[in-house]
């Protein structure tokens, strides 16, 4: 097989130069290949034209009469913490490779498909979802496609450069936003699109954008469309999540029976097996939560969302279903069955939290547990709307307690304000909002903490005073009942060696929330409430089994606490 690798640049167009030149003189600069299509070039060049040169890149298959478009979508604009949650490379572009027939483009067969990055072809989860988006979007597009019909589309666009046309008009509506000044600045021709497509960021992310500047660049304004909110849609039927409290941070399938289905099929799946195999301690506590919430009196409410499992003894039925009896589900956890399998893949991909085992160099020292998370919640659009509100406002760092019940439904929905909601536990003496504390020990109340500092006075009461009684009968002397009662109190009190898993059922939580420093925080004295959801978000949480207790005077706003929490979430402080 013989293979030409074409790559294509073309002088930047500046100013109002002529309009058949910058669309259609791209083709002179090639080399003449009789075999390959003329759109094909000028679709190409538009890319370039409107993004750069790198954005494009093209294989030619001559003996089986194929290429390969490779599209370059820049995904550095995600969030550090958003791209960690997804396996997103910020660094790296996301590449679209779209194989089309060489001399036929548009009027040949539909183009086939593949998203991934350079350093991620085989596990890259969320171009699993991407692909499917843009397969199908394509392959609606390509119902009424030709090379004719684009052609007739992209001469449209001699008006824009006409005395009179959209650019011209565009060009001359900026100067209502722009006070006239005596020096000219010149616009490129290049700047002037972008700019006009930035105009337009506002418009719903499934609109389909315009085909003027040709399908390769119709592709990649769709994907660019797409890809911050791929979390607000199904990974199955591409349809909005209907949360009741907006969408969370990672993609997930939603609650339609039919999606349920399919979605072990999808390949998104193998992310979540990867999961079990390098999160093993996370997929513990999620166990640990689910079962919590199942044994609640309170279930009826918090198990939320309720998990939808096929059953696999028969692939047309549910073996949970979001209408079956709770009981069901609680014989199944108890026990190991064909179900045990498909219960814990759902309940891990049903998280739709970015939940990671801090190592020990990250950990919090002063919180005393091993079981520290990294804990993100937030969509990439609630994430853009805290830091706007932080610039503004300032932050600190506060904690929020919540029973071990909670937290099942708490990872799926995100942190909101229960007050005066059938999800409330504890009353609202201090109005609407999420409660948060500086204080350590408040919050740790919260969690439903069960202190068994009494039981092991007593317990060790009770050993001394048999001791004592054997030590008398025997006429041993009274130095050895002082050691044995040293002895007795320091293995009571010796916590047990630290399991990378955990060891009891009686959990308790707390999370370090960062939380906006605005008016609208109330504060009544070292229990604070804020009434804006979007002001609070997860970034800590710890976990302590059988009423082991961290240190309850930790006050978040001791400024040497606040430097460990920034040393270990990576940020320097001023």
């Amino acid at each position: 097989m013989s293979i030409g690798e074409q790559f294509w640049s073309d002088e930047d167009s500046d100013g109002d130069s002529d309009g058949e030149d910058f669309f259609y003189g791209a083709q002179g600069h090639y080399t003449t290949d009789l075999s390959r299509h003329p759109q094909l070039d000028i679709d190409v060049g538009a890319v370039r034209d409107i993004y750069s040169e790198s954005a494009v890149s093209v294989r030619e298959y001559e003996t089986i009469d194929d290429v390969d478009i490779e599209l370059h979508i820049n995904v550095s604009f995600l969030d550090e913490e958003v791209a960690s949650a997804w396996k997103v490379t910020r660094t790296e572009p996301i590449i679209l490779r779209l194989r089309f027939s060489l001399s036929q483009y548009l009027d040949g067969p539909e183009p086939t498909v593949e998203v991934f990055q350079p350093t991620c072809k085989d596990c890259f989860c969320l171009g699993v979802q991407l692909k499917r988006i843009l397969t199908t979007f394509i392959s609606n597009q390509w119902k009424h496609l030709s090379n004719e019909f684009l052609n007739a589309q992209q001469r449209k666009r001699h008006s824009w450069f006409k005395a009179g046309g959209t650019i011209k008009k565009f060009r001359a509506g900026l100067s209502i936003f722009s006070p006239i000044t005596k020096s000219t600045v010149h616009i490129t021709t290049r700047q002037l699109i972008q700019l006009f497509f930035s105009s337009q960021a506002l418009i719903h992310c499934k609109s389909i954008p315009t085909l003027e500047y040709g399908f390769l660049v119709q592709v990649m304004k769709y994907s660019e469309q797409r890809i911050p909110t791929l979390n607000d849609y199904c990974v199955v039927c591409d349809e909005q999540h209907v949360f009741q409290n907006g969408s969370m941070l990672k993609p997930a399938v939603c609650t339609r029976e039919l999606c349920v289905f399919s979605f072990n099929t999808l390949g998104v799946m193998s992310g979540a097996a990867e999961d079990v195999a390098t999160g093993a301690e996370v997929v513990d506590l999620l166990v640990a939560m689910c079962r919590a919430a199942l044994e609640s009196a309170r279930k009826s409410i918090i198990f939320d969302p309720y998990p939808s499992v096929v059953d696999p003894h028969d692939p047309k039925s549910l073996a949970f279903n979001p209408k079956g009896p709770y009981v069901e589900i609680k014989k199944q956890m108890d026990k190991l069955d064909s179900l045990a399998h498909p219960l814990l893949q759902w309940i891990i991909s049903s998280n739709r939290s970015h939940i990671v085992k801090l190592p020990s160099s990250r950990q919090l020292k002063f919180m005393h547990t091993s079981h520290q998370f990294l804990l993100l919640s937030s969509p990439p659009a609630k994430e853009a709307r805290f830091r706007t509100a932080r610039k503004l406002h300032g932050s600190t760092f506060a904690f929020h307690g919540s029973h071990i019940e909670n937290w099942h439904s708490i990872l799926r929905n995100g942190l909101v304000n229960a007050s005066y909601t059938k999800l409330q536990l504890h009353g609202a003496a201090y109005g609407k909002g999420i409660y948060l504390s500086p204080i350590s020990s408040i919050s740790f109340g919260y969690s439903g903490k069960k202190k068994q500092t009494k039981v092991t006075y007593f317990l060790t009461c009770i050993v001394i005073a048999l001791i004592s009684l054997i030590c008398k009968r025997r006429h041993l002397p009274s130095s050895i009942v002082c050691i044995a009662a040293k002895c007795v109190i320091f293995l009571l009190q010796c916590r047990p060696t630290q399991s990378r898993f955990l060891q009891s059922r009686n959990l308790n939580c707390v999370a370090l929330c960062e939380v906006i420093t605005s008016k609208d925080l109330q504060k009544h004295g070292n229990i604070w409430v804020c009434p804006i959801s979007d002001h609070v978000c997860t970034r800590f949480f710890f976990v302590y089994e059988d009423g082991q207790v961290g240190d309850a005077n930790i006050n978040t706003q001791d400024v040497r606490i606040q430097k460990e929490i920034l040393r270990v979430i990576g940020v320097q402080s001023t």
